[in-house]
């Protein structure tokens, strides 16, 4: 993937973490029922794939990420 991509991935995965956060924080309505959706693993998620990208961003810009060769 090529820089402008990585950070746009990671402005909408910034985005879904904070919404998946929000919805998963709200108090239960037991009236409607239990919730179908599971935010927080979402959340989980998407925490993941964003420290991931980060570390990617990171191999773009030129730091060196992985494990150094020894001799």
């Amino acid at each position: 993937m090529d820089l402008p991509f990585t950070v746009i991935a990671l402005i909408v995965l910034l985005t879904l973490a904070v919404f998946c956060g929000w919805r998963g924080a709200r108090p239960a309505d037991i009236l409607k029922g239990p919730r179908m959706v599971p935010w927080r693993p979402l959340m989980m998620a998407c925490a993941v794939a964003i420290m991931l990208l980060l570390v990617h961003l990171l191999n773009l810009l030129g730091v060196q990420t992985g494990a150094q060769t020894r001799y």
